[in-house]
């Protein structure tokens, strides 16, 4: 907490304000979580033969599940639209080939 007095002279009387400021580590961004200072976006995968919608990175993916990005997204509605419109939806067969 920061305080700060400061003397205001009105009307030739001496008036003494004093004014408590409190200061977050939040407001300077050290209490933010990790999560919210990354950038989400969304991939549309083939992993075991089956469209997938995903968070994970691409190489996250291919690691964990063996499988293939098509198109990469900032929203998950997008992604979905994309899987919808090009593979018939989520679950939609695919291959990596």
């Amino acid at each position: 907490m920061i305080s700060l007095a400061m003397r205001i002279d009105i009307a030739g009387r001496s008036i003494v304000a004093a004014v408590a400021l409190t200061v977050f580590a939040a407001a300077v961004g050290s209490a933010t979580p990790a999560r919210a200072q990354s950038y989400e976006s969304y991939g549309v995968f083939c992993a075991g033969g089956r469209i997938t919608v995903d968070s994970r990175s691409e190489e996250q993916m291919r690691s964990q599940r063996g499988a293939c990005q098509f198109s990469r997204f900032p929203n998950r509605s997008d992604a979905e639209g994309f899987a919808r419109r090009n593979f018939g939806g989520i679950g939609g067969t695919c291959s990596c080939r």
